[in-house]
């Protein structure tokens, strides 16, 4: 039998909490009817498409675990094919940890928010820096948008899943004020 896709997160300890407090049963079953998706659908094409930010998750080869806020343009992260995203990596603080960490561990996790409409999408998989690709670059960076590019992010998905709007509180953009106001 193949491994569900969700096996990802999903790790036996992972599983074993589950079923010690009770999800197990329901997600066996989520697994069973198809589970968590490996390719970018058209649905997250769409999703991705209208964000302006995200999280990027990376960890040193030692597991030491690292979140940074990503930002740009609405729809700076592009799908380049059915299981790769990419983005202009901005020039920033100049700490280079996701940089780091992720020439000694390519292993990497990106959480997505649309606060508004309480989704989020999490998605796990490579992700690798590109800085010697003029013709990648030139097909992410928005001429638009004032900021110093410094290298390319591009991410291998190998899973993602449509997570519930429990917790998550609205929040709006000065532009979708605007936007409600009119």
């Amino acid at each position: 039998m193949t491994q569900p896709v969700s096996d990802i997160a999903f790790t036996p300890s992972v599983k074993a909490a589950q079923e010690e407090r009770g999800s197990r049963g329901g997600y066996a079953l989520m697994e069973k009817r198809g589970g968590w998706s490996a390719r970018i659908t058209p649905d997250l094409a769409a999703f991705v498409g209208e964000r302006d930010s995200l999280y990027l998750g990376t960890a040193s080869k030692d597991g030491q675990p690292y979140i940074q806020h990503r930002g740009g343009p609405k729809g700076f992260v592009k799908v380049l094919d059915d299981k790769t995203l990419a983005l202009a990596d901005f020039s920033g603080n100049r700490q280079y940890i996701s940089v780091g960490n992720l020439d000694e561990n390519d292993r990497a996790f990106i959480f997505f928010m649309d606060y508004p409409n309480r989704r989020r999408i999490k998605v796990w998989g490579r992700a690798e820096f590109v800085e010697d690709s003029p013709a990648l670059l030139e097909r992410l960076v928005d001429p638009a948008y004032g900021a110093r590019v410094e290298r390319a992010l591009v991410f291998h998905v190998e899973a993602w899943d449509v997570n519930c709007p429990q917790h998550i509180t609205p929040r709006f953009t000065e532009e979708e004020i605007r936007d409600n106001d009119k």
